[in-house]
C-alpha cells in the first residue's frame, strides 16, 4: 500500500481546516466536541467543556481531538454530520440546543457514539448528561443572602428558557432558606441565543438591580456574565459566577461560583460513552459552590459552616430543592 505524498497530506489538511475543524485531518477515531453559541472561550459553559477536552488530551499523551465552534443555528446538524462522516468517535455536543441535531445524526450513524450535555436523547448510542443545577444554585443563594448587607440579592439569566429558570429557582430557594425576609430581583437577558454573549446588556441589568438596592448578583448567562461581574466590581458589589470557577475573573468581588462540572462530563465521555441518562448533582460532585484563595476573604467561617451543613442535608435528602424543570414551577 502506498502512503500519501507530503503534498497530498497538505491538501488533506487544508480541506479539513477549510471545513472549520481544528484537528489533524489524517487521524482516525478521534473524539470530537462541538461547542455551542458563545464560543469555547466564553469563560463559562463552553470553556468548561474545552477544559475537559484538554484534560483528556493531557491524560492521553497529547492525543488530538476534533472541535468546532457553532456560529449560527444552521451549523449544528451540519457540524455533527461532518464529524460523523470523518469517523470521529465519540462526538460530544455541548448544550440543549443541539438536542434535535444529535437525535437525527445519531440515528444516521448507529455505530458511532454520541453524548450531549443538558438534554436527553433516548437512543442506544447516545449518553445524555444533565446536571442538578438547582442544588448548586441553592448553595450560592444561601451565600448571597448571608453576604448581603441590604437584604436584596439579584439574578441575571441568559436566554429565558426552563434550564435557566432552574438556576434561578434554586438560587431563590437557597437565599430564602438563609434569610426568610430576603428580596430577590431577577432579569433575563433575552429570548434568543445571542443572550449568552452580550456583556453590555448584562452590565446594564446588573446596574439597574444595584440601583434598586441589590448588593449581590448571580449571573447564569454564559459570556454575558462577564459584563455583570465587571459592573459589580465597578460598583463595589458582589457577584457570583457560573459553570466554570470564575472567582479569578474579578478577585475581591466574586463571592463564589456555581460550578457545573461540564469539564468532567466531557473528559469522561471522551474516554467512553455510557448510553442512557446521567444526572450529576451535589452527591456526584457534579455541581457545587466554588471555594478558593480568590474568595477566601469574602466567605466567613459561619457562612462556610452553614453551606457545608446544607450541602450534606441536600445529599441526604433532608433538604429537598425544587427542580423547576420537573415541577414546572418554583415553590
Amino acid at each position: 500500500m502506498t502512503t500519501p505524498s507530503s503534498s497530498h497530506r497538505r491538501q488533506l489538511l487544508a480541506l479539513a481546516l477549510s471545513a472549520g475543524f481544528a484537528a489533524p485531518a489524517l487521524a482516525q477515531a478521534q473524539p470530537a466536541v462541538i461547542y455551542d453559541m458563545g464560543g469555547k472561550f466564553d469563560k463559562s459553559f463552553n470553556e468548561a467543556a474545552y477544559n475537559g477536552a484538554e484534560a483528556w488530551k493531557k491524560a492521553n499523551g497529547g492525543k488530538a481531538y476534533l472541535e468546532f465552534e457553532i456560529a449560527n443555528a444552521t451549523q449544528r446538524e451540519q457540524a455533527l454530520r461532518r464529524m460523523a462522516e470523518r469517523g470521529a468517535n465519540p462526538i460530544v455536543a455541548i448544550g440543549f440546543t443541539q438536542g434535535s441535531a444529535v437525535e437525527k445524526v445519531a440515528k444516521e450513524f448507529p455505530k458511532l457514539q454520541f453524548a450531549i450535555i443538558d438534554f436527553v436523547v433516548n437512543l442506544p448510542n447516545v449518553q445524555s448528561i444533565v446536571f442538578n443545577e438547582h442544588e448548586g444554585s441553592f448553595l450560592v443563594g444561601m451565600m448571597a443572602a448571608m453576604a448581603s448587607k441590604t437584604g436584596k440579592v439579584g439574578f441575571v439569566g441568559g436566554m429565558d428558557i426552563p434550564l435557566i429558570r432552574k438556576f434561578q429557582c434554586g438560587y431563590e430557594q437557597g437565599a430564602k432558606y438563609a434569610n426568610g425576609k430576603i428580596e430577590v430581583t431577577a432579569n433575563m437577558t433575552g429570548t434568543t441565543p445571542s443572550a449568552w454573549n452580550d456583556p453590555a446588556r448584562g452590565a446594564e441589568l446588573a446596574k439597574a438591580q444595584f440601583a434598586k438596592g441589590v448588593d449581590v448578583v448571580f449571573a447564569a448567562a454564559g459570556g454575558t456574565g462577564v459584563g455583570v461581574y465587571q459592573a459589580a466590581k465597578d460598583a463595589g458589589k458582589l457577584a457570583i459566577g457560573v459553570d466554570s470557577n470564575q472567582n479569578h475573573l474579578q478577585p475581591g468581588t466574586m463571592l463564589t461560583s456555581m460550578v457545573k462540572r461540564v469539564d468532567v462530563a466531557v473528559t469522561n465521555a471522551f474516554s467512553g460513552v455510557k448510553p442512557g441518562m446521567s444526572a450529576l448533582g451535589l452527591k456526584e460532585n457534579g455541581v457545587d459552590a466554588a471555594m478558593d484563595t480568590h474568595n477566601a476573604k469574602l466567605v466567613t467561617p459561619e457562612m462556610k459552616a452553614k453551606v457545608d451543613a446544607a450541602r450534606a442535608d441536600i445529599v441526604s435528602g433532608k433538604i429537598k430543592v425544587v427542580d423547576y424543570m420537573a415541577a414546572n414551577k418554583c415553590s
